[in-house]
């Protein structure tokens, strides 16, 4: 599939095929077009050309009776229930605690009782350390804290693919391994597939089942992380690593 601003091609005959609860993070320069990925499979960024599949299903189209036609709102609303992203800048509500911030969108979404949906968040809130922060709001958590909320948020709507887009990047130096911990966890204990955008190289590596390297809207150069980062194949993707060891970060 393609995506176009304009004349700007951002995405350009993309070819992509991710297997059921495959760990992949996308790496390469600013502008390579992988935060357009997650936001096209977050259905907040529509295609211009091809067809985006989730399980079988059409994500921006719908069948009709000449074939597929574009998708209507209530087929994409269907379609988000199945995805969940992580943002960059955490996007908590302002006015909710960090328990109504997790409990919300399934109540919302999926018609959960607010008992059940507040019984969920607790056990999410405890899965990424935050089990004593439930009634604190935003401006009373840090970076990282928040960062931690809105991962528990996204796991409670419960799934099959869940997106981040740097979760990291926001971030003070010293709150950064706090949310990688969690990211570890969910990455080798659970079974769901995970499409991670970062500039964490060393994390890229160790949680990753397949690395893709972007850069002008194409994916340059795919691999496992040691052939990614040990040997990569491509001039161009040598030359990012290197710049990227040269600004400070770690590939193992």
């Amino acid at each position: 599939m393609s995506k176009l601003y304009g004349a700007l091609a951002v995405l350009k005959d993309l070819n992509l095929q991710v297997t059921h609860g495959e760990k992949i993070a996308l790496i390469g320069p600013s502008g390579s077009g992988k935060t357009t990925i997650l936001r096209i499979l977050m259905t907040l960024e529509a295609i211009q050309n091809g067809t985006v599949w989730v399980d079988g299903e059409p994500l921006w189209h719908m069948s009709g009776k000449s074939g597929l036609v574009p998708a209507s709102e209530r087929h994409l609303h269907h379609m988000r229930r199945r995805i969940g992203m992580v943002f960059q800048h955490f996007n908590l509500f302002p006015h909710m605690s960090a328990l109504e911030n997790v409990a919300q969108p399934p109540r919302i979404v999926l018609g959960l009782s607010r008992e059940e949906a507040e019984e969920r968040a607790q056990g999410l809130l405890r899965l990424v350390g935050l089990a004593d922060k439930g009634a604190n709001y935003p401006s009373q958590l840090s970076g990282g804290q928040k960062q931690r909320v809105a991962i528990a948020r996204a796991l409670a709507m419960k799934p099959e693919i869940l997106l981040f887009d740097e979760p990291t990047s926001a971030l003070d130096p010293e709150l950064v391994e706090e949310v990688l911990a969690v990211l570890r966890e969910i990455a080798h204990g659970s079974a769901m597939t995970c499409l991670l955008v970062t500039h964490e190289m060393s994390f890229a590596r160790e949680i990753s089942d397949r690395i893709l390297f972007l850069d002008g809207g194409r994916i340059v150069e795919e691999g496992k992380p040691d052939e990614i980062f040990s040997e990569p194949r491509e001039e161009r993707t040598r030359l990012f690593l290197k710049k990227i060891i040269a600004a400070g970060h770690r590939l193992n």
